[in-house]
């Protein structure tokens, strides 16, 4: 068995489950001062006029393959549906990210201008069903083994989009920038940002039931791929378990389909080494098959965040959760805001526990929520200056403080109250089927 790298045949090498649980240990928390921040925002693609028609394989084709000769700081990549994402650099202040990406953002958005196409902040397609765009091995095994929890993970797939926020794990000493606060405190807050930026509450062009359809398409494929590990003093340990008892999504191929067992442990894999033993390269696959709503990779991700409406929309979760999380008396405020939710997991691994599903169904009409919620974005409010935020910044998280979070209100509700019903489009106006 060999990886082909830069023409070169690299030779694979056999880990068994002693290595790769002290490798996992070794790469998941990177610790030190918190200094850098990054987003990924991800977005549907619509017609400009007719966002309720498809956009079909070619026009799609013709766009992206337009975009990549753009200059772009942030990296683009299209997800299985054709959804597009931009990733942005590690970021040194709030203020340099959210200047890269918009700049980026606005050189693509005039690119797919020009194709009659637009990004729609929308956490989950309000009428398509899903449609897979990319035909590759790696989606092909996704959707064989996604298939069998049911058809949430096609949704997942091909009809979701994001607003994905990164911050430094954190310091390795006990204290508020400590990695276990930290790590704990993105799975509690990670509730209170579900419900205050839900975003997605039709599919096929009617309610749900959910604020947050997307999360319920999450949470339907399943604990072992899209769940996390249980809340304890060592989050190393505990997710270096977590990955070794997950199951594998697929066992890659040189040339042909890709195998996708059923039930293959990667820990009973390193113990029976068929189809073939496991690799190094094969661990490193097998954490990106992994979509819990906080993801460790060196830094920690936080992806229960619904993508949101406006051309600027992201800018407010990306700065809340960096106040949140970067200022020591906003993450101070959080913690104490967050504490009281924990009873509400009943020790339940996120997001499959009653905390989570009521921020997805009900988000802050939650009493306790809207609680937590109004406390954290005052107090990311009154840090954002001391990050350096600018006003414009700082102006976008007031008003949505005013608009949203006061009121016990989401984005989600807007599209459920608008005139008409789900039947118009996200942005007020009738639809054609």
């Amino acid at each position: 068995m060999s990886d082909s790298v830069g023409g070169c045949i690299r030779p694979r090498t056999a880990v068994n489950e002693a290595e790769v649980e002290a490798l996992v240990r070794g790469i998941c928390f990177k610790t030190g001062p918190p200094r850098l921040l990054g987003v990924e925002v991800e977005w549907l693609v619509h017609e400009l006029r007719e966002p309720r028609l498809p956009v079909s394989p070619e026009r799609l084709r013709a766009a992206y393959t337009a975009l990549r000769a753009v200059p772009l700081r942030s990296a683009l990549t299209v997800e299985p549906g054709g959804q597009l994402e931009l990733s942005s650099l590690p970021a040194a202040s709030l203020t340099e990210c959210v200047r890269s990406v918009s700049a980026d953002l606005d050189a693509v958005r005039a690119v797919l201008r020009e194709d009659g196409l637009a990004l729609v902040g929308l956490g989950h397609d309000p009428w398509q069903a899903p449609r897979r765009y990319l035909r590759q091995p790696r989606y092909d095994a996704m959707e064989a083994c996604l298939d069998r929890s049911g058809p949430g993970g096609r949704f997942m797939m091909c009809a979701s989009a994001s607003v994905q926020v990164c911050v430094d794990a954190g310091h390795e000493e006990p204290g508020p920038l400590g990695h276990v606060r930290r790590w704990w405190l993105a799975h509690h807050l990670g509730a209170v940002l579900l419900a205050a930026f839900a975003n997605s509450p039709l599919s096929g062009g009617r309610p749900t039931g959910w604020r947050s359809t997307r999360q319920l398409r999450w949470t339907q494929i399943g604990a072992g791929r899209a769940g996390g590990p249980p809340l304890d003093s060592d989050p190393r340990r505990t997710w270096a378990r977590h990955v070794l008892d997950a199951p594998v999504m697929c066992v890659r191929r040189d040339g042909g389909p890709w195998d996708v067992p059923e039930g293959l442990t990667l820990r009973e894999w390193t113990r029976e080494m068929v189809p073939r033993p496991p690799t190094r390269e094969d661990l490193d696959y097998h954490l990106t098959t992994l979509f819990p709503p906080v993801r460790p990779r060196g830094h920690l991700e936080l992806r229960m965040i619904d993508a949101q409406p406006g051309d600027d929309g992201w800018i407010v979760p990306l700065a809340v959760t960096a106040a949140l999380f970067d200022d020591p008396e906003a993450t101070e405020t959080a913690y104490r805001a967050v504490k009281p939710l924990a009873e509400r997991t009943l020790g339940l691994p996120a997001p499959h526990n009653p905390l989570y599903e009521d921020a997805a169904r009900a988000a802050l009409t939650d009493p306790e929520l809207r609680e937590a919620a109004v406390i954290c974005f005052t107090a990311a409010l009154a840090a954002l200056p001391r990050l350096g935020a600018g006003t414009e910044v700082t102006d976008a998280v007031a008003a949505y403080r005013e608009r949203y979070v006061l009121r016990g209100r989401c984005p989600a509700d807007d599209l459920l109250d608008m005139p008409g019903g789900p039947d118009r489009g996200p942005h007020g106006r009738e639809t054609r089927s």
